[in-house]
């Protein structure tokens, strides 16, 4: 269980329309379990994907994927 310190990720399940805070330690295990509990293994919750579109372009940004906008 996650306290106030602990950084937490927003999990959506738009079938069940919820949407809680998990520690990021347990977001994979979280969003199986659920899943697979109430979905039968398909896969409808997920990381609010908000928030996955932004990490994914930060890390393109840091790896240099997304080159620089005055290079053209």
């Amino acid at each position: 269980m996650a306290d106030d310190t602990d950084p937490t990720v927003p999990v959506v399940c738009s079938e069940c329309e919820t949407e809680t805070a998990v520690a990021i330690d347990d977001v994979a295990d979280a969003v199986e379990r659920h899943n697979d509990g109430l979905h039968g293994g398909e896969q409808v919750a997920r990381v609010d994907p908000a928030l996955a579109d932004q990490v994914r372009d930060l890390v393109a940004e840091d790896l240099g994927l997304l080159g620089d906008p005055d290079d053209d």
